[in-house]
């Protein structure tokens, strides 16, 4: 009998018909769409007088560009007034569902999708955006798309897709204390590099990550975009779900129990052959940051930056290069150095858990004076749930600014930019030249060693200023 990963089981049930030497036409469950990318897809179905084939299988929300302050008011900047403007009327137009701007889901694309129960195990998911690979976290096939595959999916709800190569990369062990699902994949990033996972989807296993909170195997399957993986994905198991049981758009009554039943094949079978395996042992795994411009620049807090030795030509340049930009050396720590900026938010780490850990750990302390603090819920929902835990008002006294859900400071595509030069340590995905705004210096962390940033000032081991 043939043996089949996880990936294989999922991606084998979707193919609708096998190109000879080519790709295959993939079918896609669940359309995900944002203001940025659909407005020129949508144009296009229209001037070739297309419709939309299955609007039930997508969903909408403006979340890139939106402000994080009053979004009950008109929205100021023009392009993003437009983008949001074009995205209502494209729904509106084609029947797709769209939790808009001061709705109670509104949020983040891969923050709400979860929430309301549209991701599910066995799915493929697609979004023209590159972390839709968050949603691999239940199970699923999901990655991100471009423009003319956005199109491609409203007309034909299909896309061609070549296979991807098979990788597993393990996690085995128990996490030391102040030490996050953040840490593992910045850890395991930083091994094998930016570009290690380059034409491969990446399932995720071992006891460390069995162990983890949904919202955690979030965190790491939003970044596997970041190794060069095609996406990432976690066999599901009861942590799943429990998480998804009751959500609005889950299966109930006796279609639960077919869902569970069904769900419950979805797991690797043993023996089955990947094109790689990786393994990596939690107790290594310690609180991490980045110091360059590319999320595979990432060390221990406590470790000093890499130096130069064994380097040659180009690799060098480009480090140096990169080091420059940051205003770091080479073998000098990383600790002690000052920031001006925190951000906690993102699709990566916007969730109720993140922010249940920020304002555990700040409670009691207030922020460095030389600290702009901003905490960005991932969506309506995770606001309003701070605000019911009280989690706002321990924020608010630790001097920590709590805005309204979006993207924000992630990409500097709206209004909240780190100003040119400025330190910022954020708990989003990326930290390329100017992501945060023009100019701006991004050092990657957990929400844990974000917290700790914010309460010194400088660059922290969590575990130093916390006791954990």
């Amino acid at each position: 009998m043939e043996k089949n990963t996880l990936f294989d089981k999922i991606w084998d049930a979707h193919v609708v018909k096998s190109v000879p030497a080519g790709p295959d036409v993939f079918f896609i469950d669940k359309h995900f769409i944002h203001e940025v990318t659909s407005p020129v897809a949508f144009l296009n179905l229209e001037k070739r007088g297309i419709g939309v084939k299955y609007p039930h299988r997508t969903i909408a929300t403006p979340d890139h560009n939106v402000p994080t302050v009053d979004q009950d008011q008109t929205i100021k900047d023009k392009l993003s007034r437009m983008q949001v403007e074009k995205l209502r009327e494209n729904c509106a137009k084609y029947g797709i569902e769209l939790h808009d701007l001061g709705s109670a889901h509104h949020g983040i694309v891969h923050v709400i999708g979860p929430e309301l129960g549209v991701t599910q195990p066995g799915m493929t998911i697609v979004c023209g955006d590159s972390h839709t690979s968050t949603h691999g976290a239940f199970g699923a096939i999901a990655f991100g798309i471009g423009t003319s595959e956005v199109e491609m999916v409203l007309a034909t709800q299909c896309i061609m897709q070549s296979k991807p190569k098979k990788m597993r990369i393990s996690v085995e062990g128990a996490l030391g204390k102040g030490v996050t699902s953040k840490d593992i994949i910045l850890y395991i990033i930083s091994k094998i590099s930016a570009a290690g996972a380059t034409g491969y989807f990446v399932e995720y296993a071992g006891s460390t990550i069995r162990s983890l909170s949904m919202e955690a195997r979030m965190t790491i399957c939003n970044m596997s975009i970041e190794m060069g993986a095609r996406g990432g994905l976690i066999a599901p198991d009861q942590t799943t779900y429990d998480f998804l049981k009751g959500k609005q758009y889950a299966p109930a009554g006796e279609d639960w129990e077919k869902a569970v039943a069904y769900w419950n094949t979805l797991r690797t079978d043993d023996g089955a052959v990947f094109d790689q395996e990786l393994t990596f042992e939690a107790a290594d795994i310690e609180p991490m940051i980045t110091y360059g411009t590319n999320p595979g620049m990432g060390i221990k807090v406590v470790d000093n930056i890499p130096s130069t030795e064994g380097m040659e030509g180009s690799n060098k340049t480009s480090y140096l290069k990169a080091l420059d930009y940051m205003g770091f050396a080479p073998g000098e720590p990383i600790l002690g150095k000052s920031v001006d900026y925190v951000f906690v938010g993102s699709c990566t780490n916007g969730r109720i858990e993140d922010i249940r850990a920020v304002a555990q750990f700040v409670k009691g302390h207030k922020k460095a004076d030389s600290i702009t603090a901003w905490i960005v819920p991932g969506s309506r929902e995770v606001e309003k749930q701070a605000q019911a835990e009280g989690l706002v008002a321990i924020l608010e006294e630790a001097g920590f600014e709590l805005r309204q859900p979006g993207c924000s400071a992630c990409l500097a595509m709206n209004d909240d930019k780190i100003p040119a030069g400025k330190y910022a340590v954020s708990t989003s995905n990326r930290n390329f030249e100017g992501r945060q705004g023009p100019g701006a210096r991004t050092l990657l962390a957990s929400p844990l060693t974000v917290a700790a940033v914010a309460i010194t000032g400088k660059i922290t081991d969590p575990r130093e200023v916390f006791g954990n």
